[in-house]
């Protein structure tokens, strides 16, 4: 066997340069007993919390692969759900920073959650239309409701009511029963879809944001009892509507869908609409906690804040109202008015400001200090998060702006990187901003304004960088101070590359006005100071008959070669500038290209999506390779070796063997198109830059990469996902309507439900091996040793069906259900034998009992005609029956006990509250008399 060639893994080591994604929301989360002061926000896979005051990262909530599309702190502050491009849920500890509970259901990503107000229950809406409700304590799913029939945009649970409403991008929004799992009522009155909503007013009101500039504006009257079949429908759907609204007289807008009139539980009418000033649709629409301010915001990037009167608020006003009312009319010496003075929409829930944020706002949050200042933070589309205070005391009440993260990142997307020569600074610069990077801390240490940047390269020594721009101007900035030294118009159009000469005395540019320009370094005198400074000086120029959209020199000097706009690769002789080679076959541009250390190779990456090798000996074209889904976007050669990486609008960076042809690895990381990417000079680095506004360190490990290892991990990564886009198994006796198993098939549920095969199995094989055992005992009239199973002695000499509930009890709760689905027929008999020895045991009955439950439900049919299990099922009834009336039992004692406790020490807090009471007037009293005593004494 021939010696293979061995390649170095690289690893993802770090992400820095963003600040938060604008694809999820914003939340204030509690953290070390604070409230309003921390922040979390999304971070492609990540979740970062920021403290606003400081400016600081806190915390990370590492992420999987996935990029983050939800948010939503539990309303005791200890934990934060977070949802995923891919469906899955994950609740992190903001305690330990760890997750704790992982939900699988949806296939399309999470784009609404919401805690119900205790905690306990957690729903999720999602791109594939379908609302799932979570038992976090659990850790399990309850059910799966099916209705809408769009992308779901806001879920809601109602305090007092068992209820859900949801609305989507279909126009309609849906109110749940949970007691019974059906729709029981829609509202049909947008003509857009329904982009957000909120409840108001102790959810006596919903509010909608749609596609216009209303917010519609519904009563809501829950109805206690079922009403009386012979009562006419027209008196029962009449709802309540109040004057001074826009929209009273549109009846056709007001119209309410009733799938099951009878059990008519909420009645909805809509009393009408609060105007936005932004004509645009409403992107997020949420209140605080109390629910007493209200805040919405458009595509762009004004917050409109509006303040709910509780009902204390809305009676002084009517009241007010009134005797204002009866004034005019005892002067108009008119009759007294009755109490039916009403209060306009308008005045109900009152604008309070509008507030202008610095770029686009894509997502906001609410907290209602103790001090009585309402707090907001604003997540923005340029990699920015702003907090604003609003004091309510002020007569105009004006937002004013308390912090800003904005160093962590750029602006808009990094277009260039460059390493400098001890591998120790990254320069990476955008449209606004050239910023330079510590490696090693991911520490921001300068940030230099500057124009929309293409290219750069950090000048020999490592203390001033040229960035080359889209006007066609070169830039030179000096790091020690972070100033601008000189600015050159160096093209007519924009500078599309910039390469450093092999020998350091100079570079070479290529732009848009088909020139490429050779500049040499020398220092000039300065004129503010004594001492001369670096400066640019034009030596050359070669003239084209294209754009140039790519340069670069060979490493002994010789060659210069020249990436032109009609898809060839042009090769100059460097001292003549005469004509050597051209190299065609790309079908468009060449973006990228590089030549290998010992300029034998050149490799060129193109719009094509192809990378092509070639000999630059005689511009022989060795290999052309597809390379990415997306244009090739970046190309560069590892110092020292013919590996080379590219980067692709695909999202994908990956690694080649320009010798063998060979694709080695692809890094993975980035979730939209990467820009460009840098190598550091010992090859141990690599740094990339993406839309997705991230740049992302990767590191190159000792540990070996053998490509028959990697092929077999990608072979194995596609049957997983494969096995996640199959069709659900479906339950028997189940209809397929509104509700459904919460779960989905996983390679996880799979993986579950073989380990429990297995260990069925292994005790099928030990009971039998057991009773051939004792048979041959018997024979021999004496004890022979049996041998113990090693899986058995490695879990501590336990026995076989002790072995079958170790595993059991190892699935994960979330995964029960479905791992249960995909257990064949023929090991549930034994299951059912096992579970009924557990239960009579007392081991685990709340789990065993969830899962006996599950498995009746599905084999229903094969359990009941099958006469073997009679007996079994007969067993299981008395022993569950039992077992479970015992642990009611515990259960109910346990919360007299503990509500005994909660009553006792409440009494001791109140007696030890007036003890503290009764020594301070004590106190006082004494030092009273000591006070009148001194008073006499002097007199």
């Amino acid at each position: 066997m021939g010696l293979t060639r061995q390649y170095l893994r690289y690893e993802p080591a770090a992400l820095f340069g963003l600040v938060a994604s604008a694809r999820a929301g914003v939340a204030f989360v509690a953290l070390r007993g604070e409230r309003g002061r921390y922040v979390a926000v999304p971070a492609c896979e990540h979740v970062f919390v920021w403290d606003t005051r400081k400016g600081e990262k806190v915390l990370i909530l590492k992420g999987l692969k996935q990029q983050v599309s939800c948010l939503c702190p539990s309303p005791d502050g200890l934990h934060l759900a977070v949802g995923y491009e891919d469906g899955a849920i994950h609740v992190f500890s903001l305690l330990s920073g760890e997750s704790t509970i992982t939900f699988n259901g949806h296939r399309a990503a999470v784009t609404a959650l919401q805690y119900d107000h205790l905690g306990g229950r957690l729903v999720s809406g999602s791109k594939d239309t379908e609302v799932i409700v979570w038992d976090v304590i659990n850790e399990s799913g309850l059910y799966r409701l099916r209705g809408h029939k769009d992308v779901i945009t806001q879920v809601l649970f109602l305090k007092e009511k068992n209820l859900l409403v949801t609305c989507a991008k279909d126009t309609l929004v849906k109110w749940w029963d949970l007691d019974t799992q059906h729709c029981f009522k829609t509202l049909v009155g947008h003509r857009a879809e329904v982009w957000g909503m909120a409840l108001l007013s102790k959810e006596k009101r919903l509010i909608t944001g749609s596609a216009d500039s209303e917010l519609r504006v519904w009563d809501l009257t829950y109805i206690q009892e079922v009403k009386d079949p012979d009562e006419p429908e027209s008196k029962k759907s009449k709802g309540s509507s109040s004057p001074g609204t826009e929209e009273n007289n549109e009846e056709d807008e007001t119209l309410e869908v009733d799938e099951h009139p009878e059990e008519r539980i909420v009645k909805c009418s809509k009393v009408g609409s609060i105007m936005r000033e932004g004509r645009d649709r409403v992107v997020t629409l949420g209140t605080d906690r109390m629910g007493k301010f209200l805040a919405c915001h458009g595509t762009d990037a004004v917050l409109e804040v509006f303040s709910v009167l509780s009902e204390e608020e809305i009676q002084k006003k009517l009241e007010k109202k009134l005797k204002k009312a009866r004034k005019k009319a005892k002067q108009n010496s008119e009759e007294e008015p009755e109490r039916s003075v009403e209060l306009s929409l308008q005045e109900e829930i009152q604008r309070v400001t509008n507030l202008k944020a610095s770029s686009k706002i894509k997502s906001f949050d609410l907290i209602l200090s103790p001090k009585g200042e309402l707090k907001m933070v604003l997540l923005l589309q340029n990699n920015i998060i702003e907090l604003y205070n609003l004091d309510l005391s002020a007569q105009v009440p004006q937002a004013v702006r308390v912090s800003r993260i904005t160093i962590g990142g750029h602006r808009s997307d990094v277009r260039t990187l460059a390493f400098s020569s001890d591998n120790i600074a990254i320069l990476s610069a955008a449209a606004e901003s050239v910023k330079i990077w510590n490696r090693s801390t991911l520490q921001c240490i300068r940030t230099m304004e500057c124009e929309y940047a293409l290219c750069s390269l950090f000048v020999p020594g490592d203390r001033q960088v040229i960035i080359g721009t889209k006007t066609g101007k070169l830039q030179l900035y000096d790091l020690a101070s972070g100033s601008l030294i000189e600015t050159l118009d160096a093209h007519d159009g924009a500078v599309w590359s910039i390469a450093l000469s092999p020998d350091q005395h100079g570079f070479v540019t290529g732009g848009a006005d088909k020139c490429v320009k050779f500049w040499e370094f020398e220092l000039v005198k300065d004129e503010s100071s004594v001492q001369k400074r670096l400066s640019m000086k034009h030596v050359r120029i070669l003239q084209l008959d294209e754009d140039v959209l790519c340069v670069r020199y060979s490493p002994n000097q010789k060659l210069l070669a020249v990436s032109l706009l009609d898809c060839t690769v042009k090769v100059f002789y460097v001292d003549t500038l005469k004509f050597f080679l051209s190299l065609y076959g790309h079908k468009l541009p060449v973006l990228c290209m590089d030549i290998c250390y010992d300029g034998t190779l050149i490799a060129t990456g193109s719009a094509d999506r192809n990378v092509k090798i070639w000999g630059l000996d005689f511009g022989d074209c060795h290999r052309s390779l597809f390379a990415h889904d997306d244009s090739v976007m970046y190309l560069q050669f590892v110092p020292k070796s013919h590996l080379f990486f590219t980067a692709g609008k695909d999202s994908k960076i990956k690694q080649w063997d320009a010798d063998k042809f060979e694709h080695i690895q692809t890094l993975e990381g980035h979730h939209q198109e990467v820009w460009c990417l840098a190598l550091s000079p010992n090859g141990d680095y690599l740094v990339s830059a993406s839309h997705d506004k991230s740049l992302r360190l990767w590191e190159r490990t000792r540990e070996p990469l053998i490509l028959e290892e990697e092929r077999e991990m990608q072979r194995e990564a596609e049957y997983e996902e494969s096995v996640a886009k199959e069709e659900q198994p479906v339950v028997a006796g189940e209809r397929q309507g509104e509700t459904g198993l919460a779960g989905k098939k996983t390679i996880e549920t799979i993986k579950a439900a073989e380990r429990i095969m297995e260990a069925i199995e292994l005790y099928r094989e030990e009971t039998a091996k057991l009773k051939e055992h004792n048979a041959i005992c018997k024979a021999a009239g004496k004890e022979v040793p049996f041998p113990v199973n090693p899986i058995l002695r490695a879990y501590g000499n336990i026995t076989p069906s002790a072995y079958v509930l170790e595993v059991f009890k190892k699935v994960k709760s979330s995964e029960l259900e479905e791992s249960l689905l995909v257990l064949p027929f023929s090991y549930v008999p034994d299951l059912l034998r096992l579970f009924n020895e557990y239960i009579q045991q007392g081991s685990d009955v709340e789990l065993l009992c969830r899962a006996l439950l599950f498995l009746l439900k599905i084999h229903f049919g094969q359990i009941t005609s099958n006469q073997m299990l009679v007996t079994v099922i007969e067993n299981l009834k008395k022993t569950t029956i039992s077992r479970v009336s015992e642990a009611r039992d515990v259960l109910g004692f346990n919360m007299a006990g503990l509500q005994f406790l909660k009553r006792e020490i409440e009494a001791k807090e109140e007696v030890t509250f007036f003890a503290d009471a009764t020594e301070r007037f004590e106190e006082k009293k004494r030092k009273r008399k000591k006070k009148e005593k001194m008073v006499l004494a002097v007199l």
